[in-house]
């Protein structure tokens, strides 16, 4: 085993970047809307009816889990029904949909 020292000053600044960049890779990365969200505030966030979500459900077009009879919908599922045109909706939708779950998940 080898053993390298280093004095704690440098020891210190190499914390402090890898710490920044963990930060940016973790607001950056693609993996960062894995949360959950539910019928309610897709429709109030998104401005649709939740006829077109049971449509969109009844037609395999969108991932979902039901929870204790709850039905849950990934946020990158969202983002990704967004970006292929299956709903309609303007991009402040979706950015305050996430704002409101991180707010409220911390």
């Amino acid at each position: 085993m080898e053993v390298i020292t280093i004095e704690s000053k440098a020891y210190k600044e190499i914390v402090s970047k890898i710490d920044n960049i963990a930060r940016y890779v973790k607001e950056h990365s693609e993996t960062q809307h894995e949360g959950w969200v539910d019928n309610h505030d897709v429709c109030n966030f998104l401005n649709i009816s939740i006829r077109t979500l049971q449509r969109l459900r009844t037609q395999k077009l969108i991932n979902y889990s039901i929870i204790r009879g709850k039905t849950y919908y990934k946020l990158g599922e969202i983002e990704r029904m967004l970006n292929e045109n299956l709903i309609k909706s303007n991009p402040q939708g979706f950015q305050e949909l996430l704002d409101n779950y991180y707010k409220n998940a911390k």
